[in-house]
Formats: C-alpha cells, sequence, structure tokens
C-alpha cells in the first residue's frame, strides 16, 4: 500500500500494552512488525516475518535469558538488531529489519523508517507532567480508513447523535478555535440532561459529570487528540490516539490521566473513567463502520470549519 502521511510520528503502543517478554503484532502502513519487552523495560521490534520461510514471529516466543524473539515454526532466534543467533553466538549482520523506535514518557513511538517530517508532539509531555497515568482503554481496530477517523475527531457535532445516549447531550458549542500549523487547540460547552439512576449505577461516571462543561481539546496532528475535562472529583486528560494499520483499517486507543483531588476516590475514579473512555471508542467504532463511501455534503453545520481544516492537512501532506 501507499503509505499514509510517510513522515509522520505515530504512537504504537504504551509499554503497559505490552506485558514482559511478550510478543506483541503491530500493523502500520501495510508493514507487520513483532515488538516486546524485556524485563528491564527494554523494547525491541523487528519485522513480524520470519526471513526463513516467512513465519509470523509473533506467533513464537521471547528468551528472556538473551531477549530474542523466537521463530515458532522451527525456533529460530532472532536478537533486536535482527540478527540471528547460532546456539552460543550472534551474527554480525542482521537478516530481518529491525523498526527503529522512539521510546518517551512510556509511550513508544516511531517514523517507520521514513524521514521525520513533525517531531514528537510536545503535548504528550505537558499531560504527563500535570496529570497522573491511569491505564489504556479502547484499544480497537476500526474498519474504517485513517481519514474518516481523523474527522471523526475534529467534528464537534457527532457528539449531539454518537454519543448522545451515554452523556445525554443536549447542546454542543465551540466557544474558541485556535490554529497553528499541526497543533490546534479548541474550547467546547457541553450541556446535559440528567441520567437515571440506573445509567449511573452501570458507569458512575456519569453521577460526577456536571450539567455544564467548559471542556478543551488540543490536537498534535495527525496522532494525537487531548480531551481535558473537570468533574468535582478529579482532572481529566484522556489521549485519544490513531495510526493507520492499512488502506481500510484503524487503530485506536486511549491513554487515560487524571488529577484526583481525594485519594479514597481514585480507585472508583480510574474504572469509570476507562469504562466511558472504551464506551466513547465503541460508539465512534459503529459510526465510522456503518458508513457508505464519501461523497460530496449537501448540507453545513456549524463549526465544520475545524473538521475540514484537519483534512486540508491530510491532503496538502
Amino acid at each position: 500500500m501507499k503509505p499514509i502521511l510517510p513522515g509522520a510520528p505515530w504512537l504504537i503502543a504504551h509499554r503497559s500494552m505490552l506485558g514482559i517478554n511478550q510478543p506483541h503484532k503491530i500493523t502500520l502502513n501495510g508493514q507487520y512488525y513483532v515488538i516486546w519487552q524485556n524485563q528491564k523495560g527494554e523494547v525491541f521490534a523487528l519485522d513480524n516475518i520470519c526471513p526463513h520461510m516467512q513465519a509470523p514471529l509473533s506467533d513464537g516466543w521471547v528468551c528472556r535469558d538473551r531477549d530474542t524473539i523466537t521463530c515458532p515454526f522451527h525456533a529460530l532466534e532472532f536478537d533486536g538488531k535482527g540478527r540471528l543467533y547460532r546456539g552460543d553466538k550472534t551474527d554480525n549482520q542482521a537478516i530481518t529489519q529491525p523498526l527503529e523506535l522512539i521510546i518517551s514518557n512510556d509511550c513508544i513511538w516511531t517514523y517507520a523508517g521514513f524521514e521525520p517530517r513533525l517531531p514528537i508532539p510536545e503535548l504528550h509531555q505537558t499531560v504527563v507532567d500535570e496529570y497522573e497515568f491511569l491505564g489504556v482503554t479502547g484499544e480497537k481496530s476500526i474498519q474504517g480508513e485513517f481519514l474518516s477517523n481523523l474527522m471523526v475527531n475534529y467534528d464537534y457535532n457527532h457528539q449531539n447523535g454518537t454519543h448522545k445516549e451515554l452523556f445525554k447531550i443536549t447542546s454542543c458549542d465551540v466557544s474558541y478555535f485556535e490554529e497553528n500549523g499541526y497543533y490546534t487547540k479548541i474550547k467546547q460547552e457541553l450541556k446535559r440532561a440528567d441520567n437515571t439512576l440506573g445509567e449511573i449505577i452501570k458507569n458512575p461516571i456519569l453521577g460526577i459529570f456536571p450539567k455544564a462543561l467548559s471542556n478543551t481539546l488540543e490536537y498534535a496532528f495527525p496522532s494525537t487528540t487531548v480531551f481535558f475535562a473537570k468533574t468535582p472529583i478529579g482532572d481529566i486528560a484522556q489521549t485519544h490516539i490513531l495510526y493507520p494499520e492499512t488502506e481500510n483499517r484503524t487503530k485506536t486507543f486511549i491513554l487515560m490521566y487524571a488529577k484526583v483531588k481525594n485519594p479514597m476516590m481514585k480507585f472508583l475514579f480510574k474504572n469509570s473513567v476507562l469504562r466511558a473512555g472504551a464506551t466513547v471508542i465503541e460508539q465512534d467504532t459503529g459510526a465510522v463502520e456503518s458508513l457508505y463511501p464519501r461523497q460530496k455534503p449537501k448540507i453545513r453545520l456549524p463549526n465544520e470549519e475545524i473538521m475540514f481544516y484537519a483534512e486540508k492537512l491530510y491532503r496538502d501532506w
């Protein structure tokens, strides 16, 4: 496939998603990789195809004594530089290609071999400096091309339909829109109706969201959307990640960060926001996967210039 946005930095995983000495398959721009982490927190990644008879290395296992990945077909071992391990020594030359990684604040980034056109977004450092990491939620491969998924994140009208049932949204207005190249900042005003007791019991975070919310969203094109929200018991920085797996499949997950004022509420707050984030992903997925092929719109809605701004960045790349 033709690479989507070559030279963009892609956040392909968080350390917590990898486990220890467990092969993990990654697909990025039509290429397949295997990634693993050892006990010391070192992370390695190679082309996922064994150069002998093309078995998927991600179906194999990690030798913890040598930090090697083992092919499931013939038990051939390769180190993190793609060199074959032979009994008691490692070859000098790589025969399978390593994937160059950049690790920052436990986030694992790659340019997948392309010359970088954008730096790793500073927005992630801002979040880490101010908030505590709660966990990853909503990891999913969406059957939909990258641009459609990207535009959903910049669409300030889909909340009124896609997320209406969950959050009881009655109105959504944008009071501020700042564009600065590949960085964008939005201020959003939401109004909500009351949730039923049953809905709050099912997802307790609904009980702490006020009926009027003033949220901030910050974007680092093309991978990152951070939703900043304040609640009576804590502040949220929901970091929504996208990257293209193939032409018609997009990977997404949420890195959830928070500042909780009352430590006694932390456990309830954590579980609730992670569950709400996963539900948002499911609702967005259903919307994207149900779309028919794109046509020229015959209707315009408020604030759509934000969405079309993101589309222009994509098409002008």
